[in-house]
């Protein structure tokens, strides 16, 4: 069988403008108007659409990995990076996804090197390991402990999904890649973004990190085909949501042939999925704001206010008093002091149910 990378023509990909068209018009359109109702939300909402967009994208491009990151954590580190108040500090892990990500949509314009390549890579792992397993980090893999596949099932059992160029063709891999990236070559950059993420995570050069940075570099080529640092949708998001869909399209491909256009179909689709999925993330941040408006005549200490944001930025199950204080860092009874006193102030009501299953939740129409 053999691979994409193989073929004789390799790597001048083809696809079916005819078949793209309206849907790359679609996406465009769609790109456009979700731009131009951010603008008309004013700094302050943009921002906190800003920050929740970016935080769901460091921790979905993680998850569809099988890594699971803090959230509070990656909003935190986020939030400073883009001068706003972070109150949790965050591990150097965190820190490390957090830096390579913000610098692919941040420092759009910036070339795409292969310097930049191992800092990011160096970034996502600044232990020099991957789980338990010490990875040669900031350089192209050698392929020392054999080639470089794709895997999945036990241990004696498993099934090869695919198989990397080998180490020794890495070098010439990549050049060709990035002074592509690089050139202008008339193709819309929606387009690149798809042909980027696939190119990349098929030379697979890195020992591991591979998924993410291909999902960076094509978060690059999208926020240039806006020409914004602002990021208002999170492809990483949908494709945790499509995750299997996505390995599938993947393998497919990369035991294919050179046109592509099922590929950048799915892509195109994918992407128009996460921008209309902003809808969701921009009525979110539209309620935290009406919750905040009116609670602005009350007074909320720093445990509440921790805690409250915790709840509105998405808090899964429900809030009981020991939950407050383990989020607050607080005792049992102050957690139940401040929890009276926010019911008090109609910023929280308790749930149906009593006794050592009470519960509470937002007052959403808090006055």
């Amino acid at each position: 069988m053999a691979y994409i990378y193989e073929r004789k023509a390799w790597p001048k990909f083809t696809w079916r403008d005819d078949q793209l068209a309206a849907l790359l018009a679609d996406v465009r359109h769609k790109q456009g108007r979700l731009l131009g109702r951010m603008e008309g939300l004013g700094f302050r909402l943009r921002t906190e659409a800003l920050l929740q967009t970016l935080t769901e994208d460091v921790l979905k491009t993680s998850e569809i990995e099988g890594e699971k990151l803090d959230e509070d954590q990656v909003r935190s580190s986020i939030a400073r990076r883009l001068d706003i108040a972070g109150l949790v500090p965050a591990d150097r892990y965190v820190e490390g996804v957090v830096e390579m990500m913000l610098d692919a949509t941040q420092n759009y314009e910036k070339e795409l090197t292969d310097e930049r390549l191992f800092a990011w890579h160096a970034a996502l792992f600044p232990t020099g390991r991957s789980g338990m397993s010490r990875i040669m980090v900031g350089a192209w893999r050698d392929d020392s402990s054999g080639p470089m596949q794709v895997v999945s099932g036990a241990i004696g059992k498993e099934k090869v999904h695919y198989e990397a160029p080998a180490a020794n063709k890495l070098k010439r891999e990549m050049e060709r890649f990035l002074d592509w990236f690089a050139g202008e070559g008339g193709i819309d950059p929606v387009l690149k973004a798809g042909i980027a993420h696939l190119w990349f995570v098929t030379i697979h050069p890195f020992e591991d990190g591979n998924g993410r940075m291909a999902r960076a570099v094509a978060d690059m080529s999208l926020a240039r085909s806006e020409d914004s640092t602002q990021r208002f949708y999170s492809m990483s998001a949908q494709i945790r949501a499509e995750r299997n869909a996505y390995y599938d399209m993947l393998e497919t491909t990369q035991k294919g042939d050179l046109d592509i256009t099922p590929w950048l179909k799915w892509f195109l689709e994918c992407l128009r999925r996460a921008i209309e999925g902003a809808d969701g993330m921009l009525n979110a941040v539209l309620a935290k704001a009406q919750f905040w408006n009116k609670l602005a005549a009350v007074q909320i200490n720093d445990r509440q206010r921790r805690v409250l944001n915790r709840l509105l930025n998405g808090f899964e199950g429900k809030l009981t008093s020991s939950k407050y204080a383990k989020l607050a860092e607080t005792s049992q009874d102050t957690a139940a002091r401040d929890i009276a006193d926010l019911i008090d102030k109609g910023a929280l009501q308790k749930d149906v149910g009593g006794g050592r299953s009470t519960s509470y939740s937002l007052v959403v129409d808090a006055r």
